[in-house]
C-alpha cells in the first residue's frame, strides 16, 4: 500500500468513544476503500457529528428504524443512507451499543487511486486541479469517488474493505468548529469541524 502501509488501521476502541473526541480526531486520518483491486484513499479534513439524543436533526433522534439501526449497533461501522433521491453519504458509527451516534464525513483530500476515484467522479481519468478539489469535498461526492452505495452499509470499518488508518494528530489550533450545513433543526450546534486552510474543505 505504498506510503499509506507504513500506517496502521484505527482499532475498535478508537470508535467507542465520545462523540467529539472522536470527530476531531478524525481529522487527519486516512479513509481506505479496497476498489477493483485499487486502492482508494482521501485524507478526512471536514466531518460533521451526530447525536440522537440530543440533536433532532441526527436520523437517530427519533429512535431505531429498519433505515437507521446501524447507528445503534456500536462504534466502528459505516452507515450509508441516501438522500435527496440522488446522493450517498457515509458515516462513521461512534459510541456504545443504543446510543445512536455518528459523524458524517464531509470531505476528504485525494490521495491514492485518483484516477479511480475520477473516472467514478467524471467518467473520465484525467482531471484538472480544481476537479481534483472537488473530487471528494462534499458527502455525496465522496460516495461517488470511493464507489459507497446501499450495499456498504453496515460496513466493518475493522475489515479489509473500507477502513480508516491512523495519522499525524491535527492540533486544536488548526481544527475550526462551526455549525453544520444542509439541515434544517438543531442549527446552532456547533458540531462541524475542519482542518484549517485546507483546500479540500467543502465550505470555509
Amino acid at each position: 500500500m505504498t506510503t499509506l502501509s507504513l500506517q496502521k488501521k484505527l482499532p475498535e476502541k478508537f470508535y467507542q468513544r465520545e462523540l467529539h473526541k472522536i470527530a476531531e480526531e478524525l481529522l487527519g486520518k486516512i479513509f481506505v476503500r479496497i476498489y477493483d483491486e485499487t486502492i482508494l484513499a482521501g485524507r478526512i479534513v471536514e466531518v460533521e457529528a451526530y447525536d440522537g439524543r440530543v440533536d433532532q436533526a441526527s436520523h437517530s433522534f427519533n429512535g431505531k428504524t429498519k433505515r437507521n439501526e446501524v447507528m445503534f449497533g456500536g462504534g466502528g461501522s459505516l452507515y450509508v443512507y441516501f438522500t435527496y433521491g440522488m446522493h450517498f453519504c457515509a458515516n462513521v458509527v461512534t459510541g456504545k451499543v443504543n446510543e445512536g451516534t455518528a459523524i458524517l464525513l464531509r470531505a476528504l483530500e485525494p490521495l491514492e487511486g485518483i484516477e479511480s476515484m475520477a473516472m467514478n467522479r467524471y467518467g473520465k481519468t484525467k482531471i484538472s486541479e480544481k476537479e481534483k478539489i472537488n473530487l471528494a469535498n462534499g458527502p455525496g461526492k465522496i460516495c461517488s469517488a470511493f464507489a459507497i452505495a446501499r450495499e456498504e452499509n453496515g460496513t466493518d470499518l475493522c475489515g479489509g474493505e473500507i477502513f480508516i488508518l491512523n495519522s499525524k494528530k491535527i492540533k486544536p489550533g488548526e481544527i475550526a468548529e462551526v455549525t453544520r450545513i444542509g439541515i434544517k433543526k438543531s442549527v446552532d450546534l456547533p458540531w462541524r469541524y475542519y482542518i484549517k486552510n485546507n483546500p479540500f474543505v467543502s465550505k470555509k
